[in-house]
């Protein structure tokens, strides 16, 4: 296993513990790896964005040894660290087990680990244990997350404005990049998040895709939202359309569970999931990455909500971890955040179902009566593995779906 590396640091630097050294990317996920030891950089084993070898040495660093930590030059040998992988440091005489996710976080902080009492076993410091300690020094109110996590609130600096009351509708420019002109060819490897994408679509392509598209009235919908989301501002959380599009979904894969399921190799065998991790496309500069909310069948929309904010930040900041990418068992893509009504989109394994979404316009539609009225309009686009699942499954739970948005009150009855 190898993975590409982006160094912080050049020899003759010195670094403290916790002190970042480089990113690594795999095809999964990227982590930052921080130092173990206070000392001075002596020898670099990878330049900028080579690949480093799990398991050979990353960084040469000298220690004082009149410290008594270690050998006066010490090779450190760092492979990728998941999320829940722990480790040990002592710190002031004491043993502090944290995972490598709390001590970045106490880093980014400026939170001392020596300083915060663990609540996990043995006093492992968990990441609530770091959000709280923050929380009492800023004397703030961290709402609960579906994971019995707490979601940092925004900064002060970082809250949400009130929308602008401006008469006319402002029309969003797309925004253009920059042209680069080159008389010369340049040839790259694939590496991390696009590699991963290749190896995912050219198994994709492999599956007998059905489509079936429809358009949904979310006029109500509209109006519920803006009527949550200063409550949502209030709790630190932004609240979108796609986590009711989530719940709506979950609700329907309780009806029709086969669109929550996975295929064997061979085709011979279905497994129904009895979780709804639902992923969401995201569009980020390292690529396309999914994401996906765990137990979806057991959140409300505003944990939803919290949860997406949380994948949202850190897939921006290319921080996404192992757990975050895998174990999705049915997907939706937002592709109307950047435009356009319907798409065909590409499943992917060994799920066996995906939604697009498309944008949401103000069309003129028909009521009840003949009369026409401003509607709410947003177009949709399932695929399905044509394999164990029939066009009129699809179009049941797309209808299912459907009611549940347009009229979004009819959740609250199958919410448990």
């Amino acid at each position: 296993m190898c993975l590409e590396c982006k160094r912080y640091i050049k020899e003759g630097d010195s670094v403290s513990q916790f002190d970042s050294i480089c990113e690594v990317q795999s095809d999964k996920a990227s982590v930052t790896i921080t130092s173990r030891y206070d000392g001075i950089i002596r020898k670099l084993h990878y330049n900028l964005d080579e690949i480093a070898y799990v398991g050979k040495p990353l960084v040469d660093i000298e220690i004082d040894a009149s410290k008594g930590v270690a050998s006066e030059e010490d090779v450190v040998e760092t492979p990728p660290m998941s999320h829940e992988e722990h480790t040990h440091q002592e710190i002031k005489g004491h043993k502090t087990l944290a995972t490598p996710a709390v001590r970045r976080l106490a880093m980014e902080n400026n939170i001392k680990l020596s300083e915060v009492v663990g609540t996990g076993k043995d006093n492992r410091i968990l990441k609530e244990d770091i959000l709280n300690y923050l929380a009492k020094q800023t004397g703030a109110i961290l709402p609960p997350s579906p994971k019995g996590e707490i979601i940092p609130p925004l900064p002060k600096s970082e809250t949400v404005p009130a929308a602008p009351k401006d008469k006319a509708r402002k029309i969003p420019l797309p925004v253009s990049r920059p042209l680069v002109f080159s008389g010369k060819d340049k040839t790259e490897p694939i590496t991390g998040f696009h590699k991963a994408m290749v190896k995912t679509m050219s198994a994709a392509l492999k599956i007998p895709h059905f489509g079936y598209c429809d358009e949904i009235d979310l006029t109500q919908l509209v109006q519920l939202r803006e009527d949550l989301k200063p409550l949502a501002q209030i709790r630190g959380v932004k609240l979108s359309f796609m986590p009711f599009f989530i719940k709506a979904a979950s609700l329907g894969l309780l009806q029709y569970p086969i669109l929550n399921a996975s295929l064997d190799e061979s085709c011979q065998n279905v497994t129904y999931k009895a979780s709804h991790n639902i992923g969401v496309a995201m569009d980020t500069e390292q690529g396309l990455i999914v994401p996906n909310v765990k137990n979806v069948q057991v959140c409300s929309v505003f944990e939803i909500a919290s949860e997406l904010n949380r994948l949202q930040a850190l897939g921006s900041a290319g921080q996404l971890g192992t757990n975050d990418l895998t174990g999705g068992t049915f997907t939706l893509s937002n592709i109307g955040t950047i435009g356009g009504t319907y798409t065909k989109p590409v499943i992917l394994p060994p799920e066996v179902a995906i939604g697009a979404l498309g944008k949401i316009q103000i069309l003129p539609r028909f009521n009840g009566k003949g009369e026409v009225f401003k509607a709410q309009i947003m177009n949709v686009s399932w695929s399905a593995d044509h394999r164990i699942i029939d066009g009129a499954t699809m179009a049941r739970f797309s209808n299912l779906w459907k009611s549940y948005l347009e009229n979004p009150a009819s959740m609250l009855i199958d919410l448990k």
